[in-house]
């Protein structure tokens, strides 16, 4: 473990995303957290590049971890190739990627206690030849770790049994394991990260009408329902499988948690109708702190001085929030 240099203050890893969006705009606007240190680690020169776009004055401090900690301070990384707005390019993928596995080595290693991520490309990933279905993935495979993808959007808590898988994939994907895997998780975290002792969790059902009784599906009576009961044994406080499209409504989510979502566009559209701009992707599962925006790269938009910086701030209140928790428990 890497010894701390201020107690009262946390330390935040975050990462630049996909250097042809809008994830260097978001970063060159960011200012000074209380209670906490800001680490960006990118390519500088990009970073100063993008605020002379947007007519910003940016002034960073290189990050050194026997100094004294800089509120606002950047973890050099250069790029691979030279970064046009809007305009992505393959040979960068490994640049975005190294900047995912500094931040994550450093959470675990001590030197961070969490970090926070723009938004990276996976297309273009792809391209370079590099298999990539999301951060959530490279970060739960680097520290060996089964993640649960989580937005938060002021109360609404939803989380996702599947995540970047194509639609005629996903029900092969909901097994009785990955359900109750999931309900566990979301249990676990809850308990630790919000500090909700009894966690209330609302399923939701795959088919339409949670299967209408085996008329419109099977998958809630052999798999959904009896997961739902093994999780309870697991004294776990869970209600499902209920129908989607009527589970979203204030009567089924006053007094509850948390929802899990069997697919992406199920649960996702509802909660960013509610929150977005302000909404957090957080990693559950995870032996470190891990949070996210709630959008994608806006590559028309990078270096308009259009993009929001909303969710990123949100992000990293979160992610502040949760290491002081966790600061306090140790």
């Amino acid at each position: 473990m890497v010894a701390r240099h201020s107690q009262s203050q946390v330390r935040i890893a975050i990462t630049a995303g996909e250097p042809a969006g809008i994830g260097p705009d978001l970063c060159a606007t960011l200012q000074n957290k209380p209670g906490a240190e800001l680490i960006l680690i990118t390519d500088p020169d990009v970073l100063q590049s993008r605020a002379s776009a947007l007519g910003l004055e940016l002034s960073l401090k290189q990050f050194d971890q026997n100094l004294p900690a800089e509120q606002l301070s950047i973890m050099p990384l250069q790029a691979n190739a030279p970064v046009e707005c809007g305009k992505l390019n393959p040979e960068n993928s490994s640049y975005v990627l190294e900047s995912i596995r500094l931040a994550t080595d450093g959470c675990r290693d001590g030197l961070f206690d969490a970090m926070v991520t723009p938004p990276v490309h996976k297309g273009v990933i792809n391209d370079a030849g590099i298999p990539f279905s999301g951060h959530t993935e490279f970060i739960a495979e680097r520290l060996s770790s089964t993640p649960l993808m989580v937005l938060a959007a002021d109360k609404l808590k939803v989380a996702l049994v599947t995540t970047h898988l194509p639609l005629k994939d996903v029900a092969n994907a909901i097994t009785h394991d990955a359900v109750v895997d999931s309900l566990q998780i979301l249990h676990d975290d809850l308990q630790s990260k919000y500090k909700i002792n009894n966690p209330h969790i609302l399923v939701c059902g795959l088919n339409p009408h949670a299967g209408e009784s085996g008329h419109l599906g099977m998958e809630e009576i052999d798999i959904i329902i009896p997961a739902v009961e093994t999780a309870r044994s697991k004294n776990i406080n869970v209600t499902g499988p209920l129908p989607a499209d009527t589970l979203f409504t204030h009567r089924h989510l006053e007094g509850a948690d948390a929802v899990l979502a069997m697919y992406h566009d199920q649960g996702l559209p509802v909660l960013k109708y509610a929150g977005f701009g302000h909404s957090v992707n957080i990693t559950f599962g995870l032996p470190i702190i891990r949070t996210s925006v709630d959008h994608g790269t806006a590559i028309d938009l990078a270096g308009t001085g259009k993009a929001e910086n909303g969710s990123l701030n949100a992000a990293i209140d979160l992610a502040i929030r949760l290491a002081n928790r966790k600061s306090c428990n140790n």
